[in-house]
């Protein structure tokens, strides 16, 4: 079962990175209305709330706040984006919130957090460690061995490899690399992309440079095929 969690009011660059590395599924509410959140609640509840309250009036983020815990159904673990001029109203509000990340958010932190939460909560099905083959990546250490070999990764490659591989046999557009892995606001060209796969297969090794696929004319996919084009 996938852990849905509630993201308010946006889920875009970093946070949609966060919520990638943490292996959960965002329900964006564009509104802190709650008819609008329970619109998007699935059957089984949500998992958790993130609530950038950096992005929206804090007597509005906080609002829902308080009307998720007041509701009848939890919704799990409450986590709150803040600037940093909003730390002091926090103050005497603790009640409303289990975790808060000050802006400008942090991947690493926020998905540490997230995964934090929600395991302390129950939810076991959060994403530690992606195994494919010879590939096993630790998600909470941010490191990626192959047969046993640690790999040196940049940052970069690292992130290009881990979305890759948490979602395995999905067809990826240069482009849409650029957007989910360099975030939005990257402006560099599709070149990118294919200078870090060149990277990513010459670091796995000739033996499992395989695992990541050119699909021809469109871009790359991750799987256990037995060979590329490339």
């Amino acid at each position: 079962m996938i852990d849905v969690v509630l993201c308010v009011p946006s889920c875009e660059g970093p946070v949609r990175k966060a919520f990638d590395v943490t292996g959960v599924t965002p329900a964006v509410a564009a509104s802190a209305r709650l008819n609008e959140v329970a619109a998007l609640e699935p059957a089984d509840g949500f998992a958790g709330a993130l609530i950038n309250a950096a992005a929206l009036p804090l007597a509005d983020a906080m609002g829902l706040c308080r009307q998720l815990r007041q509701r009848e159904r939890s919704v799990g673990p409450i986590v709150l984006v803040v600037d940093h001029y909003q730390l002091d109203d926090l103050t005497f509000r603790e009640d409303l919130f289990d975790d808060f990340v000050v802006a400008p958010v942090d991947v690493a932190e926020l998905a540490t957090r997230l995964r934090h939460r929600l395991r302390r909560a129950g939810n076991e099905s959060v994403a530690a460690r992606v195994d494919h083959g010879p590939l096993s990546i630790n998600l909470e250490t941010y490191q990626a061995t192959v047969a046993g070999r640690v790999m040196d990764l940049t940052y970069m490659e690292y992130e290009l490899l881990r979305f890759l591989a948490t979602n395995p046999n999905r067809v990826f557009t240069r482009q849409t690399l650029l957007n989910r892995v360099w975030g939005y606001e990257y402006y560099g060209g599709a070149r990118t992309v294919d200078v870090h796969v060149r990277r990513l297969r010459a670091k796995l090794g000739e033996e499992n440079a395989h695992l990541i696929q050119t699909v021809r004319s469109v871009g790359y996919k991750f799987g256990l095929a037995t060979e590329f084009e490339p």
